[in-house]
């Protein structure tokens, strides 16, 4: 439960120390896994001091043991080396310091190791990390190269002579750091970080030579594996030879076999883009060339088409014809209007000869009645009537004598 206090009422350091050990003695024995820093065997000493550490999460706490606990496993297990202790947490309260009582010492083997290794492998590939849809494209020809490889290693050489053999103008930005043992993982995190924040760094190569399952063990920790998932930069993964496949290798968006294949896989070669390019043109002239005399062939065709060599020969054909069917025309109008004239005054005679005023010039005379009527028969007048005679001259009255 916690402790009351305040400015007013505190308690001196060797309570808080004592509550501190109180707590600890509470936890028990525990089963702790790590990798042993350092190691000091005093001769005649009855305890083996050393060092435990966590790469992951760079922490450290200090063991100690009885010498026949360690004497046991003295023959394989050295500084370096990863082990699991069964050890109970103790608390030296003068000097406020933690550390682990070892009862019993086991050394991971290299079978536990990978059995350790395909475990986090299935939980990280059911989170989708090693998925191919994260995985991104390398750029053709990046602007900077970030490098993460040992100092003076031969990764180190192979990556950047071999980038600059193939590219010479290729530029890097190299961080070096501890590829194995304890600092090799916080490290490694640590300058991946820094380039993925650099924007003119392009893709993040990590790289390292050769070893044992031991000491490649760095590459496959899951706080770098969740960080190069993380990354927004392509990373490729260099590490080992080609049997050696580390969970990097799995969640890098492109793994290469060798550091030398993946200067080969990050630049392209020059002198191979050159002669791509040589090609290129060349098939680019070639069409043109044969677009150009596809095109002049049909041009001349076209050219040598009558109505192109002799233009006007089409126009004057159809003006010689406008011009007969002009004179057609205007014949057939004229035989038309001439014969309209002719039915024109034969209708006109008739009109005269039938009409009724060209009779009264001869000398007839027309008897109407009062009514309007024409007197047609001798019966249909009486004695005495008065009627009305039209002659060419004019009219008059006349009367009817019985």
């Amino acid at each position: 439960m916690a402790v009351n206090t305040s400015a007013e009422a505190p308690i001196p350091v060797g309570e808080v120390s004592r509550l501190i050990g109180g707590w600890i003695d509470r936890l028990g024995a525990v089963w702790v896994e790590g990798q042993i820093t350092q190691l000091s065997r005093r001769p005649g000493a009855g305890v083996v001091f050393m060092t435990l550490r966590d790469a992951s999460y760079d922490v450290s706490v200090g063991v100690t043991c009885y010498r026949k606990v360690f004497d046991s496993v003295a023959d394989v297990v050295g500084e370096g080396a990863r082990v699991v202790v069964h050890c109970k947490p103790e608390w030296y309260a003068p000097r406020g310091q933690l550390s682990l009582r070892a009862a019993e010492i086991r050394p991971v083997g290299v079978g536990e190791l990978l059995a350790r290794l395909e475990q986090l492998k299935k939980s990280l590939a059911r989170e989708g990390l090693f998925a191919p849809e994260r995985k991104k494209p390398l750029p053709f020809l990046p602007r900077l190269i970030g490098l993460v490889c040992g100092r003076a290693s031969a990764a180190e050489r192979d990556v950047l002579e071999n980038a600059r053999r193939r590219w010479p103008a290729v530029r890097f930005e190299v961080r070096n750091v501890a590829v194995q043992g304890v600092h090799a993982v916080p490290q490694v995190v640590q300058a991946v970080k820094e380039l993925d924040a650099v924007d003119e760094v392009d893709v993040i190569v990590v790289a390292r030579g050769g070893g044992s399952v031991e000491d490649l063990l760095p590459f496959s920790d899951e706080q770098l594996v969740r960080t190069v998932a993380d990354c927004r930069t392509p990373v490729v993964s260099a590490i080992g030879h080609e049997p050696d496949n580390p969970l990097l290798d799995h969640v890098a968006d492109v793994r290469a076999s060798t550091p030398t294949d993946a200067a080969k896989r990050v630049v392209p070669d020059v002198g191979e883009e050159y002669e791509r390019v040589r090609l290129l043109r060349d098939r680019a002239r070639r069409c043109v060339r044969a677009f150009v005399d596809r095109e002049e062939r049909g041009l001349a065709q076209a050219l040598a088409r009558p109505s192109m060599e002799a233009p006007h020969r089409m126009i004057d054909g159809r003006a010689e014809e406008v011009t007969a069917l002009l004179d057609r025309a205007r014949r057939s109008l004229r035989h038309q209007l001439d014969r309209t004239d002719s039915e024109l005054t034969h209708t006109h005679a008739r009109v005269v000869a039938l009409s009724p005023a060209a009779t009264l010039e001869r000398g007839y005379a027309v008897l109407q009645r009062a009514d309007g009527d024409a007197v047609r028969d001798p019966g249909e007048v009486e004695a005495g009537e008065v009627l009305r005679a039209r002659v060419s001259g004019g009219e008059f009255s006349v009367r009817v004598d019985a």
